[in-house]
């Protein structure tokens, strides 16, 4: 039965919930099937600094219903929580959530042109993200003495069939934070289901926020926000499990608005007959149009495209739930993109307009 399905719930509207704005959605899927949507709760305005928590919403049920809001990581009034990337281990169906706290005051704080230094932090959850282990910093391991600006994600992390857990990631190597400044996306990695991270490839320059996924052939493949030459997305690839990239090069198909992009896997050949790669972001100049695509040769083209939501809208996460539906959480509004956090839940045939099918 060819049937086209295509259903939208906002899991966090702005104003609501006692924040003024929700913002970065991450999505994944646990082993037990838990849906897990995360974001940025911010406290007071819009700001990307400022008291900003990283809250959570769980269904147990494919995305049919939701439980309420719950706050993963919060450090008082004057710290930013942020840029939560979770990844699922195959191993125990442990959660891990690398997250980035920017202080705004204090020795660890001090402002360079109007930023403070950011720390990466890890939490982790064994149940399914019910609850949350205290935070552990991890800043030494996975940011070098050079780096100023950093960014986990935002979006989520992947595990490679060999174990290894990636983790998209970016910094900035100098303290004007303008575009004139060293930009790269990089990805840190774990070899022992998380007990240890260390930085691994990093991009060429002018590359920022990033999403990653395995290939069938094994290589990895990185898509990059670009701050050089046109508004198009960039990319790199990697054919040693992340330690280095090579291959750079922009993806003419694929216009940004300098913005956050996302990347998962939906099907591989063996068991639903094709190899099949989503990508999501706002497909044009401006931050609007938020968009669906899908790969069937391991992201070097892409064959299908299809709006979610023509007005404005920025960030997004793809996972695909227990039923093989395609979940894409998404930044959206009437007025401007960061008004809701949007659940779109669709199939393959309505990406497709019914020409393929599981």
């Amino acid at each position: 039965m060819n049937t086209q399905t295509f259903r939208q719930t906002d899991l966090f509207v702005s104003g609501e919930g006692g924040y003024h704005t929700y913002r970065i959605p991450a999505l994944i899927v646990s082993q037990k099937g838990t849906i897990l949507a995360f974001c940025e709760g911010r406290k007071h305005s819009r700001s990307d600094s400022g008291k900003i928590d990283i809250l959570l919403r769980r269904s147990l049920d494919n995305g049919e219903t939701w439980g309420e809001a719950q706050v993963v990581a919060e450090d008082g009034e004057k710290v930013t929580c942020g840029n939560p990337c979770p990844v699922v281990d195959r191993r125990d169906g442990a959660i891990h959530l690398p997250f980035c706290k920017n202080f705004a005051d204090g020795p660890e704080g001090m402002i360079v042109e109007g930023r403070a230094p950011r720390t990466v932090w890890m939490t982790r959850s064994a149940d399914d993200g019910a609850t949350w282990a205290g935070p552990e910093e991890i800043t030494r391991d996975v940011k070098a003495p050079s780096w100023t600006w950093y960014a986990t994600g935002p979006g989520h992390g992947i595990q490679l069939k060999n174990g290894r857990l990636v983790i998209p990631c970016d910094h900035i190597v100098g303290v004007n934070f303008n575009r004139q400044d060293p930009y790269h996306s990089h990805v840190v990695v774990s070899d022992d289901h998380g007990a240890g991270w260390r930085i691994g490839g990093i991009v060429d320059e002018g590359t920022n926020e990033c999403a990653v996924v395995e290939t069938a052939e094994g290589a990895l493949y990185i898509n990059c926000r670009n701050y050089r030459g046109e508004k198009r997305r960039a990319y790199a690839w990697s054919h040693d499990r992340g330690d280095t990239f090579s291959g750079f090069g922009w993806d003419e198909a694929l216009v940004e608005p300098i913005c956050q992009g996302s990347l998962v896997r939906l099907t591989e050949q063996g068991a639903h007959g094709r190899n099949r790669v989503l990508f999501s972001n706002p497909a044009s100049v401006a931050r609007e149009r938020m968009t669906a695509r899908m790969s069937y040769d391991e992201c070097r083209t892409w064959a299908v495209s299809r709006p979610l939501h023509e007005g404005p809208s920025a960030y997004s996460d793809l996972a695909v739930a227990p039923d093989m539906a395609i979940c894409c959480l998404y930044e959206r509004g009437e007025q401007h993109p960061y008004e809701r956090l949007t659940l779109a839940r669709f199939n393959v045939e309505w990406l497709t307009h019914g020409a393929d099918h599981l």
